[in-house]
């Protein structure tokens, strides 16, 4: 089992060119938040925060009924700012600032378990090829001091490493057939 690191699934963008909320998309029997979820909880990822929309928060926690939900209330200011937001959740109830935090895209779907342990051996941001999700954060001190609508590639040093999965990246109906 890899060791605890904690995650921070980010499910709060507007969807606009999927036309539904990517979270509750289905991918089999569970919708993207609720595989991730089940995924990070699996390999011992603790705690897990999932940032959302309030009008998708009492969906989402019913997907992830094990893990904490809040809610950015400005979440089209940018994912940075949505990240921030899960960063703070959890500095408040770890006590203190995680060395290094998971990052998990709702929408950057085609990782699995064996990513992870890939990824939670690493100490500095790494990324795994070929899927490009999730993130292994170790800059958080930094991503805390960056504008919320700034770009993280455009301001970290990421590593990259193979690693299992393929490169999904869920954004219009079409996108929906690779999770067939």
């Amino acid at each position: 089992m890899p060791k605890s690191v904690p995650a921070i699934i980010l499910a709060a963008g507007a969807s606009s060119r999927l036309g539904q909320p990517k979270a509750l998309v289905k991918w089999g029997k569970e919708s993207l938040v609720g595989k991730a979820n089940r995924i990070l909880n699996e390999t011992n990822c603790s705690p897990v925060i999932i940032v959302t929309r309030n009008e998708l928060q009492v969906d989402v926690m019913l997907e992830a009924p094990q893990s904490n939900v809040i809610v950015n209330p400005n979440p089209d200011n940018g994912r940075t700012g949505t990240l921030q937001l899960g960063i703070k959740s959890l500095i408040s109830e770890l006590g203190r600032t995680p060395r290094k935090i998971l990052i998990v895209p709702v929408d950057r779907c085609g990782w699995n378990s064996e990513t992870i342990g890939k990824l939670v051996d690493c100490e500095q941001n790494t990324c795994p090829v070929p899927s490009g999700h999730p993130l292994l954060l170790c800059d958080v001190d930094l991503v805390l001091g960056l504008p919320e609508d700034s770009s993280l590639r455009d301001n970290l040093e990421i590593m990259k490493i193979n690693a299992p999965g393929i490169h999904l990246n869920i954004d219009t109906e079409d996108d929906l057939e690779a999770l067939k």
